[in-house]
């Protein structure tokens, strides 16, 4: 699934912190957001010129009548940081959509299960909007349950918290479990043991996992190999077994890669 790369400035229209270290920032780029699809990122270029390479973010929601992006995001270092600091008016400079999303033609006739974990969560909220049939969401938590209720409105959702304050006590298997859930393909975002587990799960099962890898990146158009994954099958580009996660993926079929 490719689409056209563009490399310009988003202008920002909201930042909102929405949880402990979580914002949501909404750029206007009409470019990006018109041919943005679910499971892609975007790059984000820091105003301070010691931090050279881009910041990798899922894009949560794009709107190609409206221009609009949005971007979920921890603060995890000195990027992010500035990012947190941005103000409405302000301009960032972005390179975009990067990556392969979810095949969301994997979903016709089946009842899907949209897994988030973490920041893993809101690149499910755009697949949640555009993917058809039959879905259920399965949202995991470490305590403050964001999106929530964005995620409610496009389908079924289940919440799983480690404190047990909201949803099944424990993590999105628990979740599974707890409420017997069946799918019939699975789209999961997510830090790796959760995506590991899910893969194990699937394969026990004979369902189909498609899983979007997180990963640190440097260039984020495959161009460094900085963000490798191990495959099963050899890779055209490298003639190696592995993959790039930012070009190749994020998005793969679990019983592709090893995590």
């Amino acid at each position: 699934m490719k689409t056209e790369k563009y490399c310009g400035c988003g202008e920002v229209i909201s930042s909102v912190k929405i949880g402990q270290e979580i914002w949501d920032l909404r750029l206007k780029n009409h470019n990006i957001a018109s041919c943005a699809m679910p499971g892609q990122f975007v790059a984000l270029y820091c105003k301070d010129q010691s931090r050279l390479l881009p910041r990798p973010i899922s894009i949560c929601e794009a709107d190609p009548d409206t221009g609009v992006l949005r971007l979920v995001y921890r603060v995890a270092g000195k990027g992010t940081a500035e990012f947190s600091g941005l103000l409405k008016g302000d301009t960032v400079d972005l390179l975009g959509p990067l990556g392969n999303g979810f095949p969301m033609e994997e979903a016709e006739g089946k009842c899907a299960f949209l897994i988030g974990g973490g920041i893993g969560i809101p690149p499910m909220l755009e697949l949640a909007k555009r993917l058809p049939g039959q879905k259920k969401i399965v949202a995991g938590y470490r305590d403050e349950c964001f999106l929530a209720e964005d995620l409610k409105k496009y389908g079924e959702l289940y919440i799983a918290t480690e404190d047990g304050s909201c949803g099944t006590c424990g993590n999105v298997l628990d979740c599974i479990r707890e409420n017997s859930l069946t799918p019939d393909v699975i789209f999961a975002c997510g830090p790796k043991p959760m995506l590991r587990a899910l893969s194990g799960y699937a394969e026990e099962r004979g369902i189909p996992c498609w899983i979007s890898l997180e990963e640190r990146m440097a260039c984020g158009i495959g161009a460094c190999l900085a963000c490798v994954c191990k495959t099963v099958d050899t890779d055209a580009h490298s003639r190696v077994k592995n993959a790039r996660i930012c070009a190749d993926g994020p998005v793969f079929l679990s019983s592709k890669v090893e995590l």
